[in-house]
């Protein structure tokens, strides 16, 4: 009931006006949306979300289809990480470059165990084949990556209840 209150204001109200059977299947389709939503944003787990961030925002900026050909991260104390994604695109190989502030206060088991996690998880700085991103730059390349990982968000929860409703 929790998340029919969060996503369904009104529901309620209107529910008043249903029979049980209605009512009962209204909360268990949001309840099974909801679920369809966390299960489709966990769906590549073992990528860390500042490689898939910077490979979207790779994607972003070329604009032609990009393949991904290799990644690498690297921390530096508790100064900078970089993500490195090495990339081809229209024939031609590319390697770009995201910066990542540290974000940590102390040390935790978290970060000694997954020290990508002490940085934050949007880029300070982006360079691309050794051309650096301006500042405007970089926020417009993020919020257009961001876009691009919801899209396929919605998507794959699309096709998660499409083949759940086919059953």
């Amino acid at each position: 009931m929790i998340n029919c209150v969060f996503l369904c204001p009104g529901f309620f109200q209107r529910s008043a006006n249903m029979g049980n059977r209605e009512a009962l299947a209204a909360v268990l389709a949001v309840r099974f949306i909801s679920a369809a939503f966390l299960v489709a944003g966990c769906s590549n787990s073992r990528e860390d979300v500042r490689v898939t961030l910077c490979k979207d925002i790779v994607s972003v900026q070329i604009g032609s289809s990009v393949e991904m050909t290799g990644t690498s991260t690297q921390a530096k104390g508790q100064q900078q990480a970089a993500v490195r994604v090495n990339f081809s695109a229209q024939g031609r190989a590319g390697q770009a470059v995201c910066y990542y502030d540290h974000d940590a206060v102390e040390d935790t088991a978290l970060n000694l165990s997954e020290p990508l996690s002490a940085f934050s998880t949007s880029p300070s700085a982006v360079v691309i084949d050794g051309r650096k991103l301006s500042r405007r730059d970089l926020a417009e390349a993020v919020k257009q990556a961001m876009l691009k990982q919801g899209g396929e968000l919605l998507e794959r929860a699309k096709k998660g209840i499409e083949g759940a409703l086919q059953r």
